[in-house]
């Protein structure tokens, strides 16, 4: 008989009046009471089922008990009334400018734009854009580096009742004409000094934000004023694609209204709150950074272009601007925390923060109590770190779990926010018990309508709900969770290839789909090493080697910088596994270090030459490496006449 002195837990089987009886043993220092009962609960199911569906496939037997399942549909009773279920953030804007037309709204490097002025100028572009025929269902994409004139342009593409679509200008001029021709965006939105750097797309209208005085030659009549509902879409944002072609997510107000209205019940901003906007508007975290402030009566600062990336200027911008509120992908706070970290003067650069949010990767415990030993202050403790999740599909998070200290390896990513579910369900769309992993699907009012112009994906990624009302959906993540028993969520991977690097959602395949396509490249790979990206690419047949660092400018020529590998690697051939799969343990490392640029590998020799790569000692040293290289090819040539001077 097993003993629990040696086994934490220990199923123990007695022969007992010609029957088996079965109970477990356990340790109490290791495994509670609770946690046996529910495990001895499942495996009686287990065992019933074999009784009385013998056939029925392992794979097949459900586990979760009536009383699980009940307490998974409480954790799911998220629903709560909206304030205004008519309300845009078109709406949500011109109602508090109307309340507080005084107030700052809008700070950039030293201008402040009073909730009055950013409502007059947004309502002229509005006007603007209405004139070309900008209206509900409609994509304007906004091409303007982050300034007081992308607010006023964000929010004129709503009041006009359009849709905007971020254009990063650092995007390769490809790319970006992809993203305008897929959306059909008629109008793009851009500045004078920037309008140069935009790729020629036949038919599209170009209006700039920073000439007000700008006016259509001839006298137009003003087309009718059409309002955005609800369920128009509010922005599209375009994300790495599998298949090699990105795809854009069409989010409505609907879905982001109530993101925007947990969050402000939740946390509860003020008018002397300063929300500090630092990510960029390709990236779905700036939606609630733009318009969470402005719908509140509180302020908006905006860092400069690329200031994100530098922790001093960041502190600095804090405590000049007085910041309550920010965002940081965990990676960059683990860089933000290691710089601060050695920074002279301690925390004060900290003293108006009241919460921090992370989202974007998994937080890890190390980076969450690092930012609390940062920011720890004598009689006040650290500044509140809140964990949020959720993919560019629903509305830019849909969980949330406030970090509360402790030595566990990763932040939960929490509980569901306002009419929101979430199923961790197994490959049959099956609930799985607390503490088995599945996969996370979303429902609720935050689902995106789905991809634009992608009818097949959509549907092969926003399901029917067979736990809702007819005709709802659910979106399928493919991110790995479980859940605790105190009904948070735990982040645990991917069931596919996806990844983030530095909070930008990056497709192995659509990398390997470009450096495949790229010339005397036949087949490619890309896997991520160490945090960082490294591509592979073989030969075409009878092709010569392709240089690794010309097959890394290419890229960087055709694809956003977060989905340029660090390294590119030529190789013979890909190993394959027995299976013919690609055999990734096998790929060798690159030959680089991250960051820099990858070159071709160098052919081994078997007798090396000397003197190459020495500083030339005497005036013939060019003659002398000339004919060198011209033994190698030709070995039968005369040794003497490599002879120098």
């Amino acid at each position: 008989m097993l003993d629990a002195v040696h086994y934490p837990l220990a199923l123990v089987a007695e022969p007992r009046d010609g029957h088996l009886s079965l109970r477990f043993t356990h340790d109490p220092d290791r495994v509670d009471r609770l946690t046996v009962a529910v495990l001895a609960h499942r495996f009686e199911a287990l065992l019933r089922t074999f009784v009385t569906d013998p056939g029925r496939p392992i794979a097949r037997i459900g586990l979760l008990s009536d009383r699980e399942a009940e307490r998974i549909a409480a954790l799911n009773a998220t629903d709560h009334p909206l304030p205004d279920p008519d309300a845009t953030l078109a709406s949500l804007f011109a109602a508090q400018a109307s309340r507080t037309p005084d107030a700052p709204a809008v700070v950039y490097e030293g201008t402040t734009l009073t909730y009055a002025e950013l409502d007059r100028r947004a309502e002229a572009l509005a006007r603007r854009l209405r004139a070309r025929g900008a209206g509900p269902e409609e994509f304007v994409a906004v091409a303007v580096p982050r300034s007081a004139e992308l607010m006023v342009a964000l929010l004129g593409v709503h009041k006009a009742g359009a849709a905007y679509l971020p254009v990063d200008l650092d995007y390769p001029a490809d790319r970006i004409a992809f993203m305008l021709a897929d959306s059909g965006a008629r109008t793009v939105v851009t500045t004078a000094g920037d309008a140069g750097r935009l790729p020629g797309v036949p038919g599209l209208d170009t209006v700039l934000v920073d000439r007000e005085e700008e006016v259509p030659d001839a006298p137009r009549t003003e087309a009718p004023r059409a309002e955005a509902g609800p369920d128009h879409p509010a922005y599209l944002i375009y994300t790495s694609g599998s298949t090699g072609r990105p795809k854009g997510v069409a989010v409505t107000h609907r879905a982001i209204v109530n993101r925007l209205a947990w969050m402000q019940a939740e946390y509860g901003l003020t008018a002397d709150d300063r929300v500090l906007q630092k990510t960029p508007a390709s990236f779905d975290v700036s939606v609630w950074e733009f318009f969470w402030a402005p719908t509140t009566g509180a302020a908006v600062v905006l860092a400069r272009p690329d200031g994100h990336r530098d922790p001093g200027y960041l502190a600095g911008l804090i405590r000049a601007e007085r910041i309550t509120t920010l965002h940081f992908v965990p990676s960059m706070l683990a860089a933000f925390v290691q710089a601060l970290a050695a920074a002279p003067g301690g925390p004060d650069w900290a003293a108006t923060l009241r919460r921090v949010f992370c989202s974007g990767e998994a937080l890890t415990g190390p980076d969450a109590r690092g930012w609390a030993e940062l920011t720890s202050r004598p009689g006040r403790g650290p500044v509140p770190l809140h964990n949020l999740y959720g993919p560019t599909e629903a509305a830019v998070d849909v969980t949330h779990f406030p970090y509360e200290g402790g030595d566990g390896p990763a932040v939960p990513i929490g509980r569901p926010v306002w009419n929101t579910r979430l199923h961790v369900l197994d490959p049959f769309l099956r609930p799985v018990p607390d503490g088995v992993p599945g996969e996370l699907y979303l429902a609720g009012v935050q689902l995106a309508r789905g991809y634009h112009g992608r009818h097949g994906l959509t549907a092969e990624r926003f399901v029917a709900d067979p736990f809702g009302a007819p005709g709802t959906r659910m979106y399928r993540t493919g991110d790995l969770v479980r859940r605790r028993a105190d009904g948070a969520v735990e982040y645990l991977g991917r069931t596919d290839r996806q990844v983030k690097i530095r909070g930008n959602r990056v497709e192995p395949g659509e990398i390997e789909t470009a450096l495949a396509g790229l010339p005397g490249v036949a087949r490619a790979a890309v896997v991520v090493r160490d945090g960082a990206l490294v591509g592979y690419a073989v030969p075409a047949p009878g092709a010569p080697a392709p240089d690794a660092g010309a097959l890394r400018d290419a890229l960087a020529g055709a694809l956003p910088a977060p989905l340029v590998p660090s390294a590119v690697v030529v190789l013979d051939a890909l190993p394959l596994t027995p299976s013919g799969k690609l055999d990734q343990n096998a790929l060798p490392s690159p030959s680089t270090a991250p960051g820099r640029r990858a070159r071709a590998p160098r052919r081994p020799r078997t007798r090396p030459v000397r003197g190459l790569h020495r500083r030339p000692r005497h005036p013939g040293h060019r003659r002398r490496r000339r004919l060198l290289r011209a033994r190698r090819r030709q070995p039968h040539l005369d040794r003497r006449r490599d002879r120098g001077p």
